[in-house]
């Protein structure tokens, strides 16, 4: 039996595979071809060094798409550190003034980068990037470079003041992560779209209703939810103050390790009432008694063993809007973050309550939403009506 010789991308297919459980299958060939062997064991360092699953993830896939951006737009690999030059180049290519790109071609990214990007489905946007996405590329530029040991230019004067222009010229407002909050409203519409009988209607009312109840969880805390994560508590009173209430059942959810937490932290939230009663019946349907919580269910109702991805809880939003007949556009799993809180608000329930489950730790961040509210319900903006 002749053995084939192991090629460098098959090689560092195969050392990708031990981050299976962060790197989606899909993506390991990709990245396999886009990063260097030293690119590959700085990703498996920090992943024995504890770095969240989600903060890896993407620091892989911005990783891949600088080693891509680089060859195509210098000849050569990602050099470590990289030169001030060369940020500044990668701004140029990415931040730029359409209207000066309308009467200069030359200007922003060249055709040809542009070209060998989009070939290897690297680049999807049309016009100039969004300056967050290009900002949080020059973080995971510059977090990869001090693993490394290295310093870089990341805060040079040159680099700030380009940021600060190129954001200016291309012109683009900040966009929110779901254009519309899903309130309660918009929850019940999107709760009848999933009120049949099969597997997948009652993953998809548990999924909801639990992310919304929990404090509005992040997609990538949906997916990373396990049944090891749930804990029965005593029942509770339905209304606190009255003795003779009747009692909901209640569920402690351990999140662990959150986009603002570490899993040192312990956090936890409560879910009370219905959807306690909807997550329980739907473990009980699909018989899930350990593992992911929610799953991927094929086209003939078989359950599978792997959990769902974040977009895929981003995916199942999205199909539910268009079945309840709304616009899955203005939409996404972030629509139920940003809608627990604008509920809260509506309600009058006191914001520092509403942060201990929504578990934000920026009041800023969380006080835009109530500040919204108040706007729409007070009077200052009825002096003529």
């Amino acid at each position: 039996m002749t053995i084939v010789p192991s090629t460098p991308i098959a090689s560092r297919a195969e050392e990708l595979d031990a981050l299976d459980a962060i790197l989606p299958f899909d993506r390991r060939d990709q990245l396999a071809a886009l990063l260097t062997d030293d690119d590959v064991a700085t990703l498996k360092h920090l992943a024995q060094e504890g770095m969240g699953e989600n903060t890896l993830r993407a620091l892989a896939s911005d990783l891949g798409y600088l080693e891509a951006w680089c060859r195509l737009a210098t000849g050569d690999p990602l050099p470590w550190p990289a030169p001030e030059a060369l940020l500044l180049k990668f701004v140029a290519h990415h931040l730029w003034d359409p209207v000066e790109r309308a009467e200069d071609p030359s200007h922003g990214m060249p055709a040809d980068v542009e070209v060998g990007l989009r070939a290897e489905r690297l680049l999807r946007a049309d016009g100039p990037h969004a300056p967050g996405t290009v900002q949080r590329r020059l973080t995971s530029w510059s977090i990869l470079t001090r693993w490394r040991g290295l310093s870089g230019a990341f805060g040079a004067p040159s680099l700030k003041s380009a940021l600060r222009l190129a954001v200016r010229a291309s012109n683009r407002p900040r966009q929110r992560k779901s254009k519309k909050a899903v309130t309660l409203d918009i929850l019940t519409k999107l709760l009848e779209a999933c009120a049949g009988d099969r597997l997948v209607d009652a993953r998809d009312r548990a999924l909801l209703l639990a992310a919304f109840a929990s404090g509005g969880r992040r997609r990538s805390e949906v997916a990373a939810l396990r049944v090891e994560d749930l804990a029965d508590e005593e029942p509770v009173r339905a209304n606190p103050a009255d003795e003779n209430s009747p009692p909901l059942p209640c569920l402690s959810i351990r999140l662990g390790r959150t986009k603002t937490t570490t899993a040192d932290e312990n956090e936890h939230v409560l879910l009370i009432g219905r959807p306690v009663t909807v997550l329980k019946r739907w473990l009980s349907d699909a018989q899930i008694k350990d593992g992911p919580v929610f799953r991927r269910i094929d086209q003939w109702g078989n359950i599978d063993r792997r959990a769902l991805t974040p977009q895929s809880v981003n995916l199942v939003l999205k199909a539910r809007c268009e079945q309840a007949g709304l616009d899955p556009a203005l939409f996404s799993a972030h629509g139920l973050r940003s809608g627990y809180l604008t509920e809260a608000a509506n309600r009058g329930i006191p914001l520092p309550e509403a942060m201990q489950q929504s578990l934000h730790k920026s009041v800023t961040q969380a006080a835009s939403y109530y500040n919204n509210a108040e706007r729409k319900n007070g009077r200052a903006a009825r002096l003529i009506v």
